[in-house]
């Protein structure tokens, strides 16, 4: 007989999900369903190893590029291994572990630990495991954090060919001579940096026109522009038939190009986990992309159950998942405390939402595109203003010799509130930050580029001058 446990609290997923608040939930019995490696994507597969490859990836590049600053540097090998070793073996995987067995340990005497697969068998019931033993849980509530996966499109899913995803390419064994990256976007764009900077042949298959498309066109169109000189950009173009040929891949291609390589990451977006959880059997509804329909404060459609992160969310952000965590754990327990619908409830807030690209040239963006703050002008009446500031026009632009980077800004010219920023360059990551700023608490633009001091010459220098580039209907 499958043994059967009740829980205060059912937790599914450890990445966001695993930011338990304490001490507020020390009195409540909790049950934590986790059935890969502690620590979610972010920490794993995902936001922080990517990074640190990245990082390997930029030391290498900018030896190839050092001759133009006279400096007689050169890579004369990547000892892939090595890199693999220093970001799993001494930094990654020791996180996991310890994460998991803080969880299972004295210290958190109120919480049990499952590692099997969650899959629901009836209103705030699962079925799961625990060391290899199937067992049913339910709880008076149940918070889905299970996060998402690699999308696999047909053309290789049906093919029987052996790929990558971002859950395994970081541990190959050996640093591959030739590559194929099937998508274009974020995940790919990534990628295809650290790759070809450490030496291998990158070949990018995109469908479209251009790579990070849900960029703004100038930034997709300027970093598509750049990615032709670092890697092979096979655009407008698809895998047609796949094939292994021997211990590599053969790719017929749309264009007529056969493609023959070494390994086939695929990078095609990911779609949400909901799908593999018996939501039905739950009364838990999803929209049509298959995200779980949650209301303002992360309600499921089933009584009891929460959702957050890339299961639920419009945004596969590990930054959202986090404040999505904090909402939900909050109104969990604010639930819980009885006053039902009248409880106090947080609200999810999902704007403005920053995101970056770590690729080569990075990327920063918060905010509307170009075009939707056209489309949002031409619908409400409003007028916008656009300024784009080239990195080669300020001071420490100009001394790191960039002639590519820029940023631009998008405002309202009657407001001056800022409507959007988009930075392709070096840094872009981090000069975006002191944009999200000014849209989270809205400071008028005219304000920001005149009551406060600049750097000189540090690159914020760039926002200091775009702001003083946009055109208003008057001065503040």
């Amino acid at each position: 007989m499958t043994p059967t446990e009740h829980y205060d609290v059912v937790i599914i997923g450890t990445g966001s999900g695993n930011a338990i608040p304490s001490p507020a939930y020390d009195g409540l019995r909790i049950a934590l369903i986790e059935e890969g490696r502690f620590g979610g994507t972010c920490l794993n597969v995902g936001c922080i190893p990517t990074k640190m490859y990245v990082l390997a990836a930029d030391a290498a590049r900018g030896a190839q590029r050092a001759a133009r600053l006279g400096v007689d540097a050169e890579v004369t090998g990547v000892d892939w291994e090595a890199i693999r070793e220093r970001v799993f073996a001494h930094r990654i995987d020791p996180i996991a572990a310890g994460g998991e067995a803080y969880r299972r340990g004295p210290e958190t005497p109120n919480i049990d630990v499952y590692d099997g697969h969650a899959e629901f068998t009836g209103p705030r019931t699962l079925r799961t495991a625990r060391g290899g033993e199937e067992v049913t849980v339910s709880g008076d509530q149940v918070i889905i954090a299970a996060g998402s996966r690699t999308n696999i499109p047909p053309v290789v899913a049906d093919s029987g060919v052996r790929y990558r995803t971002n859950a395994d390419v970081m541990r190959m064994p050996r640093l591959p001579e030739e590559m194929i990256i099937l998508g274009a976007g974020y995940i790919a764009a990534e990628f295809a940096h650290v790759f070809s900077a450490l030496g291998t042949r990158v070949h990018v298959i995109n469908r479209s026109a251009l790579m990070v498309r849900h960029c703004d066109e100038s930034i997709a169109r300027r970093f598509t522009e750049l990615a032709g000189g670092r890697w092979t950009h096979h655009a407008e173009t698809e895998i047609t038939a796949l094939a292994e040929d021997g211990d590599r891949i053969r790719a017929e291609l749309s264009d007529g190009t056969t493609l023959v390589a070494d390994e086939l990451l695929v990078a095609t977006g990911r779609r949400p986990n909901g799908d593999l959880m018996n939501l039905p059997a739950a009364g838990v509804g999803v929209h049509d992309d298959g995200r779980i329909i949650v209301d303002a404060h992360g309600r499921t459609t089933a009584e009891g159950v929460w959702a957050l992160g890339d299961a639920s969310s419009p945004h596969q952000l590990k930054h959202v998942a986090n404040h999505e965590a904090a909402v939900v754990f909050h109104n969990v327990l604010a639930t819980r405390a009885g006053a039902g619908a009248d409880a106090p409830l947080r609200t999810l807030d999902h704007g403005p939402v920053p995101s970056a690209i770590f690729s080569d040239p990075q990327i920063g963006q918060v905010g509307m595109t170009e075009a939707e703050a056209r489309e949002w002008a031409a619908r409400t009446g409003a007028s916008i203003t656009v300024k784009v500031q080239d990195y080669g026009d300020v001071a420490y632009g100009w001394a790191l010799e960039d002639e590519h980077g820029f940023l631009k800004l998008i405002a309202d010219r009657r407001t001056g509130e800022l409507l959007g920023a988009h930075v392709i360059g070096e840094q872009a990551a981090t000069l975006v930050q002191q944009l999200v700023q000014l849209m989270a608490f809205g400071i008028d633009c005219r304000a920001a580029a005149r009551d406060q001091y600049w750097i000189h010459p540090a690159l914020p220098e760039l926002i200091e001058n775009a702001l003083l580039g946009l055109e208003f209907d008057e001065p503040a």
